[in-house]
């Protein structure tokens, strides 16, 4: 799945791309603004637009010299697509309702990579990092089991493969002191936290 473009994905073709950029904005745009910035002429957008104008996705409301438009806020279709374009999130959210299966808990699970910074294509990995709680062996049946159990479940969410990267939370300090710029610099810095605390604060000592 692309989460840069979702709506374009779904979408093939003008249609999809002029959806696409009204749906990333919270402002009325031009006509001609909608048309540069879904990289198609002013002429498949205008007739595109009329048509969405049409089916009362999207409003248009004339300010000579020019016609601003934006999807209509209470149509519900011009929803669903607003929700769409904002898949990333909605994955994210989802991710962490699946993580409260994990047991043991994670003391830390995070997303990094080019999914946490929201440049994830559809070659794109979802890099995830687990941390095993202290006390809890690398070779715990249950840990093992439901941690593998959210991986697939989340694969089948996400659409994308996952890396997934376990540590111990007893091993965590020295790899985060690891010289910048590294993996785990990058993880600290633009890490989206799951669930548990956030990693530079985990295996330090109260």
């Amino acid at each position: 799945m692309d989460y840069v473009k979702p709506v374009e994905t779904l979408l093939p073709g003008v249609q999809g791309k002029v959806l696409g950029v009204l749906a990333r904005s919270d402002a009325e745009l031009s006509m001609r603004a909608v048309a540069r910035l879904a990289g198609v002429s002013p002429q498949q957008s205008s007739v595109v637009l009329g048509h969405l104008v049409e089916l009362g996705i999207v409003e248009r409301r004339d300010v000579p010299p020019v016609a601003l438009v934006r999807l209509s806020p209470d149509n519900l279709a011009a929803q669903t697509v607003a929700t769409f374009a904002n898949l990333r999130q909605t994955v994210l959210d989802r991710l962490t309702d699946l993580a409260a299966s994990i047991r043991p808990a994670p003391a830390s699970l995070i997303v990094f990579g080019s999914f946490a910074r929201g440049h994830a294509g559809p070659a794109s990995d979802l890099d995830v990092l687990a941390v095993r709680p202290a006390g809890v062996s690398g070779n715990d049946d249950g840990w093992t089991d439901s941690l593998g159990a959210w991986s697939d479940r989340a694969r089948r969410t996400v659409g994308n493969p996952i890396n997934l990267i376990e540590v111990s939370a007893n091993e965590l300090p020295e790899l985060l002191g690891r010289p910048a710029p590294s993996l785990w610099s990058d993880i600290v810095t633009d890490g989206v936290l799951l669930r548990g605390a956030p990693i530079n604060t985990v295996g330090v000592a109260a």
